[in-house]
């Protein structure tokens, strides 16, 4: 079953520069030259899940500029329907400024522009074009604070499948997370909403994830870099997915975004939590293997040739 999946989040235009290691505080590092590639965790994902099979349709915003028309472009390329995207007047297309270092390592620094400027209505009207249409919607918080909320509510309420990936974690998706929505945070952003949620220091992933389940009355799945992810399901009871070992780590950017597009296809496609998340951890172990976020994100095949492995 092909899954069909509504992605809700943000586009940036990406600018890489790698490095021979990470700046610190004041320190200027020269790279070799400057990369440009299509970004955005709700971009990089919506790339991500149509790779893996899906059908998406996309919802977000742009500026009035060559970044923007160039980022639209791309995501039509790979065959994804950008019908609710909208041109905001006035505003720069979001760009993200990324050093990478030979490990694959990287600092972001990320200039949200027209992504800021997606209201609730925006996401409304798109979800009611959409009634009907997807299995599962994908919601990513790098665009304001009322057009997250309305995505979740608005998607819960039609009885969608619904997974929020706080990254970052705000304070506005505290009150989303009752209506149960899966959860994907990573380690650092699965602490931030434990705390958000009145809990004091921190303890184990296991014990936090089931402590944020308890919370939402649905699963969390905690994205651990090189070490896969834990999934927690809603009553509590966890279970790990180990990766599989990267046949050379070139670039760890949008590896998360590919977890999540992958993972929200493959419940779009009528699939298990845990058959999710294992073709997710497997999607961005491939990912890994290559520079810029999207240009390696791994096809069905490739998946599959990993998974049988």
């Amino acid at each position: 079953m092909r899954g069909r999946l509504l992605v809700v989040g943000a586009l940036n235009v990406d600018l890489v520069v790698a490095a021979t290691a990470l700046p610190r505080p004041g320190e200027t590092v020269v790279g070799s030259d400057l990369q440009r590639h299509g970004g955005g965790k709700g971009g990089n994902s919506a790339v991500a899940a149509l790779r893996a099979g899906a059908d998406v349709r996309y919802v977000g915003a742009v500026g009035e500029d060559e970044f923007g028309s160039s980022s639209l472009k791309e995501l039509q390329a790979d065959g994804i329907d950008v019908t609710d995207v909208i041109v905001k007047k006035g505003r720069a297309t979001g760009a993200a400024f990324i050093v990478v270092d030979p490990a694959g390592e990287n600092q972001i620094a990320v200039a949200a522009g027209a992504n800021a400027a997606i209201t609730a209505d925006d996401v409304r009207a798109a979800i009611e074009r959409a009634d009907g249409w997807p299995g599962c919607v994908l919601v990513s918080t790098e665009i304001s604070v009322p057009a997250v909320v309305a995505a979740v509510q608005e998607s819960i309420a039609k009885g969608w499948r619904c997974v929020l990936n706080p990254a970052p974690v705000v304070p506005g998706i505290v009150d989303l997370l009752r209506l149960g929505p899966i959860v994907t945070p990573n380690r650092g952003e699965l602490q931030d909403v434990y705390r958000l949620l009145g809990h004091g220091d921190e303890t184990s992933v296991e014990a936090m994830a089931a402590a944020v389940a308890g919370h939402t009355g649905a699963a969390v799945v905690v994205t651990l870099g090189a070490e896969g992810v834990l999934v927690c399901d809603e009553l509590g009871s966890t279970t790990k997915i180990a990766a599989g070992k990267a046949r050379q780590v070139v670039d760890t950017t949008g590896a998360g975004d590919t977890f999540n597009g992958v993972f929200a296809a493959e419940l779009a496609a009528g699939q298990g939590i845990e058959t999710a998340a294992r073709r997710g951890v497997a999607a961005a172990t491939l990912s890994v293997e290559g520079a810029g976020a999207r240009t390696s994100m791994p096809t069905v095949a490739a998946i599959e040739a990993l998974l049988a492995m």
